[in-house]
């Protein structure tokens, strides 16, 4: 099984082989994104990854509510902690 956890872009840049790259800020680590299949995501965007693509857009107040939501259920972290680069505060 697989959560889909949502994570902010914070960097976009094509790579040497011209592949659409970004490094993407989860709330307790960071992981660098193949962007091939939404190559228009931005500095910003808020995706859900799998297997180190980025496979779907979402909204930043969904993004909020779900991480809220995870983190409240013990899925990572501590309640009070707020996602780099994100809001201050999720509650």
């Amino acid at each position: 099984m697989c959560l889909g956890i949502p994570g902010r872009i914070a960097e976009v840049w094509d790579d040497e082989r011209g592949a659409r790259m970004a490094r993407v800020e989860f709330p307790e680590e960071t992981k660098t994104v193949c962007l091939a299949y939404l190559p228009d995501l931005q500095i910003g965007d808020y995706t859900i990854v799998h297997a180190g693509f980025a496979l779907t857009r979402i909204e930043e107040e969904s993004a909020m509510v779900t991480l809220a939501t995870m983190r409240e259920y013990g899925v990572f972290g501590d309640p009070a902690r707020a996602m780099p680069g994100g809001p201050e505060s999720l509650s």
